[in-house]
């Protein structure tokens, strides 16, 4: 018997799951039918929201980003260990693309932040001029 706690809707319900391997025989303590979906993907392919910074060349500050919907759990290091890799160039926006289809997902991994081209916007540099 597995537990967990239902993050489908605000209820918070305490899930108890019969798992026999990858069968899953009965799924008690949900109150709406999200918690059901909830336990089903979460014992048979947990999956995850990753969020991450990446360097971004021409700025001072990382651009946060984040991936467009959850990976496969399991895939998380990997995810991350490519996203340590990355480089950006500035200006960039927030939901603009840093890396399409990451790890062959097909989920695009996406800015969270707007980092602007530092040259045109620093006001440091405008004082230097």
């Amino acid at each position: 018997m597995k537990e967990l706690i239902c993050i489908g809707c605000p209820m918070g319900c305490m899930l108890q799951v019969d798992v026999d391997g990858k069968d899953i025989r009965s799924i008690k303590g949900n109150i709406c039918a999200r918690g059901r979906q909830y336990a089903q993907d979460e014992i048979l392919e947990p999956r995850r929201m990753v969020t991450s910074l990446v360097v971004a060349e021409g700025s001072r500050i990382p651009l946060s980003v984040r991936t467009r919907s959850a990976i496969p759990k399991a895939l998380i290091g990997d995810c991350l260990r490519e996203i340590r890799k990355l480089r950006v160039k500035v200006p960039v926006r927030i939901g603009d693309v840093i890396q399409a289809d990451i790890l062959g997902t097909g989920i695009d991994l996406i800015a969270t932040r707007n980092l602007p081209d530092t040259e045109n916007a620093c006001p440091e540099k405008a004082l230097e001029a």
